[in-house]
Parts: C-alpha cells; sequence; structure tokens
C-alpha cells in the first residue's frame, strides 16, 4: 500500500503548466511539514515536500492556494529519476495527491477540492495570517 497524508503551509505559489501531448492540466508546489519534535538548540525544523496535482484539481490549486496557505494532502509517494542539465542522473521524491483539503483560511476561502469532481465549501476554523507562517 503507497498512501502518505501530509499537513503542511505552501512554500512558494502553484507552478501550472499544461503538458505539450494533450493539453493537461499538472500543478507542482512544495509544502513545509513540521517535525514532531525539536532539535538541539531547541528550534522545530519543518521537512519541504513536492506535491504534484493533475488535471482539474491541478486547475483548482493553482487559482486558489498562495505561499503560506495551510493544506492537507493525501496521495502516494512517487520516486522517480531524471537526468538534470548537466547529464546527470537525478532522484526525485513527490507525492502524487489525490486529494488536497484548503485549510486555515477564512470560512468563504476554505475548500475541499479532492479530485475535483467536488468543489464544495466545507467548515474551517483556523485562521493564519500571513504574518504567522515563518517563510
Amino acid at each position: 500500500m503507497n498512501s502518505v497524508n501530509l499537513v503542511g503551509h505552501l512554500a512558494q505559489d502553484p507552478e501550472l503548466r499544461y503538458t505539450p501531448a494533450g493539453g493537461v492540466a499538472v500543478a507542482n508546489f512544495t509544502i513545509a511539514v513540521n517535525r514532531p519534535f525539536l532539535n538541539q538548540q531547541g528550534e522545530r525544523e519543518a521537512d519541504f515536500i513536492r506535491i504534484v496535482t493533475w488535471r482539474k484539481l491541478a486547475e483548482n490549486c493553482a487559482r486558489h492556494l498562495t505561499k503560506g496557505r495551510q493544506v492537507a494532502v493525501e496521495g502516494r509517494l512517487q520516486i522517480r529519476s531524471y537526468d538534470d542539465r548537466e547529464g546527470i542522473r537525478r532522484i526525485a521524491a513527490e507525492v502524487v495527491a489525490r486529494n488536497v483539503h484548503f485549510l486555515g483560511g477564512r470560512r468563504e476561502q476554505t475548500a475541499d477540492v479532492g479530485d475535483g469532481l467536488d468543489d464544495s465549501l466545507v467548515e474551517g476554523d483556523l485562521e493564519i495570517k500571513e504574518d504567522d507562517v515563518p517563510f
């Protein structure tokens, strides 16, 4: 079973592109996920995890998400390899999202975009201001 569930804040705005063959929407963004412990200096560290979304979910994420927004992501871990510009073989780990739940905004902005089939609004209790986000 390959299942990943994460909650974090966007490190930058999503990047929306369309595939050359077929024009399928794909959006990429990175979320910062806090580690559940403090380091030796008593500070909380975060892991920065790349998220990939496809089709309507990608378009919804690109339309509604911005840097600092809190999200919950459900998906699967994908490991892929590629050659960089210098021809060196690299390995990348990323989460291919099945659902993205928008958290931490005003009630009218909080949405569960899921797989793009249900764009209904959901309740949210948290309000994170841009000044609260450490990046």
